[in-house]
């Protein structure tokens, strides 16, 4: 085989993964499912591409055939290779975990947002005989914990707009949205999120939000109690802008 064909080759071999790519991002942001023919407009490809494509993802379990009559969906592979990349982050961001709560002496929290939700995946405690502890794997709202807001200040203002209302209609809350959606406009302004007694009463965190190496978001907080927040607030902001400027600066070496 000549060099000019092994180019060849090697060019539409990068292009078959991002197309791939292309079309697991489009199932991604589909709750429903999606039919090939949505496929191919979302991703603007021929049907027959599209086809081809998906078939070799189907056989790798990348991408299923909903048994509810949906459409295509994401496959239990992916989950797999999410699950792997969950550990991989509580990991990498578990030594900035320690050195946040060795320099405030309060707990440090590491989570991910999740369809709905925020998931706790890591977490130090802090050094007071009064702390606050949550389990990993405990799930946490979005709207009205730190954490939650500043994940929802980095999304798309329609996708804040719907989840936050989404999660209203299930607790049978009547909120104010315009002043939900200045208060994610002001967190995407400073790079800071603040819960003062809005989840638990007693009990006020500072946190702010990033995008991992495949565009997830996460989140690291620190909770405290209430009694205290006043007197730390200064030095626990001070100290979560240092640990974001290293979040940011590893993860940005880890794409490149």
């Amino acid at each position: 085989m000549s060099t000019n064909e092994k180019e060849k080759n090697s060019r539409g071999g990068i292009q078959v993964i991002a197309r791939a790519a292309d079309i697991l991002r489009a199932l991604k942001t589909s709750q429903s499912g999606m039919s090939l023919g949505q496929i191919a407009q979302r991703v603007d490809l021929p049907r027959s591409t599209v086809q081809r494509i998906v078939n070799a993802l189907q056989q790798e379990n990348f991408i299923i055939t909903d048994s509810q009559g949906g459409g295509l969906r994401l496959g239990p592979e992916l989950n797999a290779l999410a699950e792997a990349t969950r550990y991989n982050i509580v990991e990498y961001c578990r030594l900035l975990l320690t050195e946040l709560t060795q320099s405030t002496g309060e707990t440090s929290d590491l989570s991910v947002f999740r369809r709905d939700a925020m998931i706790f995946l890591d977490q130090v405690p802090g050094t007071h005989r009064l702390r606050t502890v949550s389990a990993v794997g405990e799930a946490f709202p979005l709207s009205s914990t730190a954490n939650g807001r500043a994940c929802l200040s980095l999304m798309e203002e329609y996708k804040a707009q719907q989840l936050v209302q989404s999660e209203w209609e299930r607790w049978g809350v009547k909120g104010d949205m315009d002043a939900v959606l200045a208060d994610l406009r002001k967190i995407r302004a400073v790079g800071m999120a603040f819960d003062e007694d809005h989840h638990t009463p007693g009990i006020s965190a500072i946190g702010f939000a990033f995008r991992d190496w495949f565009g997830d978001l996460h989140a690291i907080s620190v909770p405290v109690p209430s009694s205290r927040y006043a007197d730390k607030k200064t030095e626990i902001e001070e100290a979560l802008k240092k640990t974001a400027a290293h979040v940011k600066k590893r993860m940005t070496r880890r794409s490149s």
